[in-house]
């Protein structure tokens, strides 16, 4: 038998460790097991490879939208927001998300990982964290000894920025914000926006872990890899997930042994066939589709099972909940010119190509800020720490980007950082290719607090707009709302909040982890109440930073590596 058979067996489909998705976390999880020469890793991803052009021209990402490598989900009906569906966005293919994204690279404040270690244990702690981010970081001119300067991921400044980018810093210190070096800990105001990019390039993780690990015997990836479910040894019973703090890899209460978790069922080629893990199967298909594939799996809601026709393994009553996501809601005065809007002519592709500048350099959110408004206060947000983010892009974004932009415009919005509201994914039916059904509840809490912080936000976009520094850039007239001249600046963030907000792409939440026992997985990863099974990605968050979640995921892939590696 060759190495190659030994390491992955005969049809090659048995592995040490199956990773279930090649996106932020998964990519850098596979690579870093993949370092160990007697160890085989064996990564699926039920998207193609990332081929297109577009995924690799940073303002190129919203052409991606609704096309081949996308998920393309949407949301319920929200009632909060004129009872209209949202788009999700979701990477499908090498990189996940990281090849879709916006290359903002914005880690968040220390006082978000210090929560999580409230809830998952002090290795989840900002203190804890930092040697992670340093491993993985790449960062052009750290600003700040937490940033890393030789790991894996390029964090570069932009290559090409907008005129109108210094404009609206400028417009901010105007406006009495301090203006500092992205990604401080503590004390981060407004700042031009460090970008996951490599010389005017999307540097997804794809290029910085999987590429680099491509020649490695004991690494194999497989795409257009679609998985239906985990199998487990069918010897072992049903568990409760009243399991008990420590039973994520241990045994189920009154249940003898937990199940075992010994591959995946996944579609190849039309074909349905299992893939088997010698140690432990990680799940990496982030906040939408691994509470999905856990549901699918037996994981979940008993009743929630019961009603698709799923044998129940484990009552999780907590996959699939705790869902959180950033709302984002936009004003776009319009600009005399010089915009994005200019990027798709002949000349920037040419410039492009040849040189690596111009316009398709850009990932849109050039610049971005933190504020914290009245209501934080109000609702007892602990002090020092913002509840908006103001997004700027030097380009009209409308319609979740999916449509053509309409001209000459700018976007300043406003981001809601710590939702209070929680949502849902739930499964549609038990058919795998079924899209989830995904309720953010966006506006829902109760008490009113996460619209009364948007509006709050909204107003603090609109004195930004009205700085002398940003008249120099705008003509008076805006391209959205549409006729938004003629509304009073609460009429236009009202309609702006109801009618035309959406995702910010960062869900989180859904398999959270902790050290209770309703947690999804322990402060390990592992699944609670099973074995051999761990979840790598953005729903293990506890809460959703205030920042933006590519980075933390990238780390949440590295900490996984560690743990399975016995190194932490």
């Amino acid at each position: 038998m060759s190495r190659k058979d030994a390491a992955f067996g005969r049809d090659g489909l048995e592995a040490d460790y199956v990773v279930v998705g090649a996106g932020s976390a998964g990519a850098a999880l596979a690579a870093r097991l993949s370092e160990d020469p007697t160890v085989s890793v064996l990564l699926l991803e039920a998207g193609g490879p990332d081929k297109a052009m577009e995924l690799h021209v940073p303002a190129a990402f919203s052409k991606l939208f609704r096309g081949a490598y996308d998920w393309n989900y949407d949301t319920v009906p929200q009632p909060g927001l004129e009872g209209r569906t949202v788009y999700w966005p979701r990477g499908k293919t090498l990189g996940g998300s990281s090849s879709l994204n916006a290359m903002m690279w914005v880690r968040g404040f220390a006082a978000d990982y210090d929560e999580w270690a409230d809830a998952a244990g002090p290795a989840w702690s900002w203190d804890a964290l930092v040697p992670y981010f340093r491993r993985v970081e790449r960062t052009a001119d750290p600003a700040d000894s937490t940033q890393g300067a030789d790991g894996a991921q390029a964090v570069e400044h932009q290559r090409d920025p907008r005129p109108q980018t210094s404009v609206f810093l400028a417009a901010a210190r105007e406006a009495g914000h301090p203006v500092t070096p992205a990604n401080l800990p503590t004390g981060q105001g407004f700042s031009q926006t460090m970008v996951s990019e490599h010389r005017g390039g999307r540097a997804s993780t794809a290029d910085s872990y999987l590429r680099p690990a491509k020649g490695r015997p004991g690494l194999r990836v497989l795409t257009g890899a679609h998985v239906r479910r985990v199998t487990f040894d069918a010897s072992t019973g049903s568990a409760t997930a009243g399991a008990g703090a420590g039973a994520g890899a241990g045994e189920a209460e009154g249940t003898g042994a937990a199940p075992r978790a010994t591959g995946v069922y996944v579609d190849l080629d039309g074909i349905t066939r299992h893939v088997r893990a010698r140690r432990e199967v990680i799940l990496s298909g982030g906040a939408v589709n691994t509470p999905q594939l856990l549901m699918l799996s037996g994981i979940g809601p008993a009743a929630h099972l019961a009603e698709h026709g799923i044998d129940v393994l484990v009552d999780a009553p907590d996959v699939g909940a705790n869902l959180r996501d950033h709302l984002v809601a936009g004003l776009a005065p319009a600009a005399p010119g010089g915009t994005l809007f200019d990027a798709e002519k002949p000349a920037e592709l040419v410039k492009y190509l040849a040189s690596r500048k111009g316009m398709l350099t850009s990932n849109v959110g050039e610049a971005y800020g933190f504020v914290r408004t009245a209501v934080a206060d109000a609702a007892g947000m602990p002090q020092g720490l913002p509840d908006i983010e103001i997004i700027f892009a030097p380009v009209p974004y409308v319609g979740e980007g999916l449509v053509p932009t309409p001209g000459h415009g700018l976007t300043v919005g406003a981001i809601l950082l710590r939702p209070r509201s929680r949502g849902t994914i739930r499964l549609a039916s038990s058919d795998p290719a079924a899209a989830p059904v995904i309720d953010p509840a966006y506006l829902s809490d109760a008490d009113g607090v996460d619209a009364a912080t948007m509006l709050a936000g909204l107003a603090a976009c609109e004195r930004l707009i009205d700085t002398d520094a940003m008249r120099t850039i705008t003509t008076g007239g805006w391209v959205q709302p549409d006729g938004g001249e003629r509304m009073t600046p609460e009429e236009r963030a009202e309609l702006s909040m109801r009618r035309y907000s959406h995702t910010l792409y960062h869900p989180v939440g859904t398999a959270r982890m902790g050290t209770d026992a309703a947690s999804v997985v322990d402060p390990e990863l592992r699944v609670r109440g099973v074995s051999g099974l761990r979840v790598a990605d953005a729903s293990i968050m506890p809460t959703v930073i205030r920042g933006h979640t590519n980075a933390p995921a990238i780390v949440i892939g590295e900490v996984a590596a560690d743990l399975l590696r016995g190194r932490r």
